[in-house]
């Protein structure tokens, strides 16, 4: 239970973007704080809810919407723009010192606000209506969105029209989630969390709705239910037509800049292996200089590749590979063909696909990650391998929260 009141100084920043205290001899989370400031708070285990700022940080910013404190999406909105880049760098620093790595880091390349462009919505019904927004800070409730400061545009312009649909679609009890992505041609939805028996009237009364929204495609379930028309994403200057619910890189702003990131890195290399490739985010801007082997597990992300490149003159040879490189990565000796690789796989990091990198006679390597502490150790792997950091580069993709993209630049 919270007890009264404590006063207490916050220290500094945790990974997690709460401001840390001591109280008792232990660690106290606070979070909305900033270093320097003294606070009332109630203590509740190692956590603490801030009652009275008594002392205001100079980097304290007004938060940029009226949700901040409930939504969870955002913790870091209280940050003045150049702590909160710095935050960001400090964050990769820490993992890299943990590693033992010694590493002089570029700049953070920041994201603007209303740029990412996709969203994941919850949607619930309760007591007759239904609830939709973002989930809330450390629970399941769901906050209603009025003015989000992250998303595009027309993803928050598009949130009434979801609340028909998610009447239609939400189950009795669970929750639905909702992602929707702003493509060229319009908004990808994609349901999940309906009921597998959902009704044909139900279906076709989706479909309905969708089109009355003039969305692109609505898919349920993984199924595609209504394509008013193809939604295309641009990479490397190719249309692709993404599988539903498929991933992407969250604003275009931070996917051109790693592109642009890879390709510096790689420039030079005629045979490049592009593992964890999704659809094409590095394959297809790399085949305008070099054959690339992309490689990925979910075949949906290749097909829509494969659909791609059928349709292009002009660029380098592009083979495809289904594989599982947590399972199976590539070895050694698959690896040979290639003097070029761009890793960039899922948060848990690569160790055994980067451990094969690290044994091949690959020259250059262009490592990607959303994760800062798995990326210190594979990048740890690289280094004692003998490879030299190049260039090393945060990106800010995930605006006002603690996680940020690397980009690094290696060179046996």
């Amino acid at each position: 239970m919270p007890t009264e009141p404590v006063q207490f100084l916050i220290e500094r920043l945790g990974a997690q973007g709460d401001g840390i205290a001591m109280h008792d001899g232990q660690q106290v989370f606070v979070p909305f704080t900033l270093p320097g400031e003294i606070v009332r708070a109630e203590i509740d285990g190692d956590r603490a809810r801030v009652v009275e700022i008594v002392t205001v940080a100079p980097d304290r910013a007004a938060p940029r919407c009226s949700q901040y404190g409930e939504c969870g999406g955002c913790s870091l909105q209280h940050l003045s723009d150049a702590a909160y880049a710095s935050f960001k760098r400090d964050h990769l620093a820490m993992h890299l010192s943990y590693a033992g790595i010694k590493a002089e880091i570029a700049p953070t390349i920041m994201a603007p606000p209303h740029s990412r462009r996709r969203a994941i919505f919850a949607a619930h019904r309760t007591q007759g209506r239904i609830v939709i927004g973002f989930h809330g800070r450390r629970s399941h409730r769901i906050v209603p969105i009025a003015d989000c400061a992250v998303i595009r545009p027309a993803l928050q312009k598009l949130l009434p029209g979801l609340q028909a649909i998610a009447a239609i679609a939400a189950p009795p009890r669970d929750a639905l989630t909702l992602a929707a992505t702003e493509t060229l041609t319009g908004i990808d939805l994609a349901i999940t969390g309906a009921s597998p028996s959902l009704s044909a009237d139900r279906r076709a009364a989706l479909a309905q709705a969708a089109d009355e929204l003039s969305l692109a495609r609505l898919s349920i379930n993984g199924e595609v239910a209504m394509e008013r028309t193809p939604p295309i994403l641009r990479m490397g200057g190719i249309d692709v037509v993404p599988p539903p619910g498929g991933f992407l890189q969250a604003t275009q702003e931070s996917e051109t800049a790693m592109v642009n990131l890879v390709c510096e890195a790689l420039d030079g290399a005629s045979k490049v292996v592009d593992l964890f490739s999704g659809a094409g985010t590095f394959t297809l801007p790399l085949a305008a200089h070099a054959s690339v082997h992309a490689v990925e597990g979910e075949v949906a992300g290749l097909q829509a590749l494969g659909r791609a490149i059928r349709k292009v003159r002009g660029i380098k040879p592009i083979t495809t590979e289904k594989r599982d490189l947590f399972r199976q990565p590539l070895s050694q000796i698959d690896l040979s063909r290639f003097d070029g690789a761009v890793i960039d796989p899922p948060r848990a990091g690569a160790e055994a696909q980067t451990r094969e990198l690290a044994r091949s006679g690959i020259r250059q390597i262009a490592m990607v990650s959303c994760n800062a502490q798995t990326f210190a150790r594979d990048l740890k792997i690289m280094v004692e391998a003998g490879f030299r950091i190049e260039r090393l580069t945060p990106i800010d993709q995930f605006l006002w929260s603690p996680h940020v993209e690397i980009v690094a630049a290696l060179r046996r």
